[in-house]
């Protein structure tokens, strides 16, 4: 699996999952000790994933929001700033790729029509609390 790393001042900001064919099982891009973890399935006709729970486990989130975004369908090109709005690079993902953002600033331009989901840590408070726009260009 194709992926690539978004560093700035030897910090990780963003992780690009390419999509490309995989090998059957299981494989997470993310350390144990990530917040957020992101990984992906690829399993056989037949197979059974063992009935389970997920057990209440008190999280402190001290860090920023991560969210993942996976391009269903269509082209988006996206922007990466530093913390303090200077920009980094772009990068464009198709359908099928998926990124893992950890740190510093985004932006979006949709190339083409474009549908995304959208996976993030909650509680979501309010866009006051939860998001801080940059300008941008710095």
């Amino acid at each position: 699996m194709k992926t690539e790393k978004i560093i700035y001042d030897n910090q990780l900001l963003a992780m690009i999952i390419y999509n490309e064919d995989m090998k059957p099982g299981i494989k997470f891009y993310t350390p144990d000790t990530s917040t957020l973890q992101v990984g992906k399935h690829f399993r056989k006709k037949g197979e059974k994933i063992k009935v389970h729970k997920h057990p209440i486990v008190k999280v402190e989130r001290n860090e920023n929001l991560q969210e993942v975004l996976y391009i269903e369908s269509g082209k988006v090109k996206i922007n990466f700033y530093s913390e303090d709005g200077r920009f980094i690079t772009s990068k464009l993902l198709n359908k099928g790729d998926m990124i893992l953002s950890i740190k510093g600033g985004h932006g979006f331009e949709m190339v083409e029509d474009t549908k995304m989901i959208e996976i993030k840590q909650g509680p979501y408070f309010r866009v006051e609390e939860d998001k801080a726009y940059l300008d941008e260009g710095k």
